[in-house]
């Protein structure tokens, strides 16, 4: 068992009130985000507490847990290694491999006296019949690519433009940490992971035939990071593109992606009425190294490439998002938590009155008194406009709202 690891305290200080708790602990995210080490901590944890503690561990992705391949092997499993039913812990990696595995949690759950971790790159964890068999037994973990905090840990940098420019060409993978961060090195590495979530993740698991058109969506949506899509509109530019695909066939797709966590979609609102707009969203990637290892790193998508940053930032802070409409103009995010409203603009650069006007213009149509800020590049920044905040994108990622 690998023991080696940088701790990501984050994820440890909320899962922490849970451990020994008679609930499922359900770690979710995209593959090779850092769930596995997760577990790994967290176990460390419990036999800190616990020295007398049975761990058992079934880790999906090996090939001697291969046999365990149906709810029935898994308890089978389990009972076989428990020596009674004092202080029992499971650990389950990758448990969608598992047949009916949601079989085999409710029977635990049910019978008492195990405390069951488990990871999986698959939104549908958390749907259908998990969430029929286990309602109000559960607790998801969302775990993400590294933050700009935890990537400059991980790779022992200064918060300084290079550091930032690493992060932002390279992504937040943590196996980059044993890497060395030069373009042909990292990018080989990332498109085997590109390649394993597109054809094990979405191919094998859905039983994508259209392969081909998976892959030429997968560069639409690179292309297009941050605009606004829709079905008919992808749909519609295949067509121009000699490939005639409908647009329920392209929804489809699309929802392969998302529960491979590899895009993240993000419906639009109307500020005033929270009126929500069922046409018409915009799609954003986990990590950025992954997405350009579809379309490349260009200096011309930097626009793209910094409101894709501040999204997942929100996302990880715990903010529900959508993007913003109110008087025909768009606030990039609209987030809310708590019952507290956070509205978020991003530009590359604010040069000139025009784009001050347009950025600082857009969130002064909002009239309620919940903090408003413009995010940018500038290193001139720090001050306020007509009580809107305007950061450089560094300190933005450093920062917790």
């Amino acid at each position: 068992m690998i023991k080696e690891y940088i701790t990501r305290q984050h994820y440890i200080d909320r899962i922490k009130p849970y451990i020994g708790k008679d609930i499922i602990k359900v770690i979710t995210g995209q593959r090779r985000v850092g769930k596995s080490y997760l577990l790994f901590q967290i176990m460390d944890v419990v036999t800190a507490s616990d020295p007398e503690a049975q761990i058992i561990f079934i880790n999906k992705e090996l090939y001697e847990f291969d046999f365990i391949d149906n709810y029935k092997a898994l308890l089978a499993y389990i009972k076989d290694k428990v020596k009674g039913k004092k202080n029992c812990y499971v650990f389950i990696d990758e448990i969608q491999d598992i047949d009916q595995f949601e079989k085999a949690l409710r029977s635990l759950s049910a019978e008492g006296g195990y405390d069951i971790y488990c990871a999986g790159s698959n939104a549908g964890l958390l749907s259908g019949d998990l969430a029929t068999y286990l309602s109000g037994r559960y607790i998801e973990i969302k775990v993400f690519c590294l933050s700009y905090i935890e990537f400059l840990e991980f790779h022992k940098l200064q918060n300084n433009p290079d550091a930032f420019l690493k992060y932002i060409k390279y992504g937040g993978l943590p196996y980059l940490f044993n890497l060395k961060l030069e373009d042909d090195v990292v990018y080989d590495y990332l498109k085997n992971i590109y390649n394993t979530i597109l054809f094990k993740d979405v191919v094998k698991r859905h039983r994508i035939r259209n392969i081909a058109f998976l892959e030429r969506l997968t560069i639409y949506l690179a292309d297009n990071a941050g605009s606004l899509v829709s079905a008919k509109k992808i749909s519609d530019f295949l067509k121009s593109q000699k490939t005639n695909i409908s647009p329920n066939v392209v929804l489809n797709y699309l929802s392969h992606l998302e529960s491979a966590f590899f895009i993240l979609k993000v419906q639009r609102s109307e500020i005033a009425g929270k009126k929500i707009f069922e046409i018409g969203e915009k799609y954003y990637f986990e990590d950025l190294g992954l997405r350009h290892t579809i379309v490349g790193y260009q200096q011309a998508d930097i626009g793209r490439i910094l409101e894709n940053l501040v999204f997942i930032h929100l996302k990880r802070s715990g903010y529900y998002i959508t993007v913003g409409r109110i008087g025909g103009k768009e606030i990039d995010f609209a987030c809310e938590k708590k019952g507290e409203r956070l509205y978020v603009q991003v530009a590359y650069m604010i040069t000139d009155q025009k784009v001050h006007d347009r950025e600082f213009g857009n969130l002064l149509e909002i009239k309620d008194n919940f903090t408003k800020i413009v995010v940018s590049m500038d290193e001139m920044t720090g001050g306020k406009f007509k009580g809107i905040r305007h950061v450089n994108i560094r300190d933005f990622l450093v920062s917790v709202f």
